[in-house]
């Protein structure tokens, strides 16, 4: 099957669930669909009005756009 469809893409193709972003951030689910709502983390819906998924290399520059830049002498 096609090199198991390109060895799976890249894990930046991947699209998580809200479920698995509120698991990685260990934060309850519906604080993710508050985020993805007021458009503080970047989502998309699928379906109408379904549920929300998120693009794993969009929400990793989010996460790394939200780390505090400590300066250690």
């Amino acid at each position: 099957m096609e090199r198991k469809m390109k060895a799976r893409k890249s894990l930046s193709d991947e699209i998580l669930t809200a479920e698995e972003v509120a698991n990685f951030l260990r934060i309850h689910p519906s604080t993710i669909d508050r985020l993805a709502k007021r458009g503080d983390l970047p989502a998309f819906r699928v379906g109408m009005g379904g549920d929300w998924r998120f693009s794993r290399a969009s929400f990793e520059e989010w996460l790394e756009s939200r780390k505090q830049k400590s300066e250690w002498p």
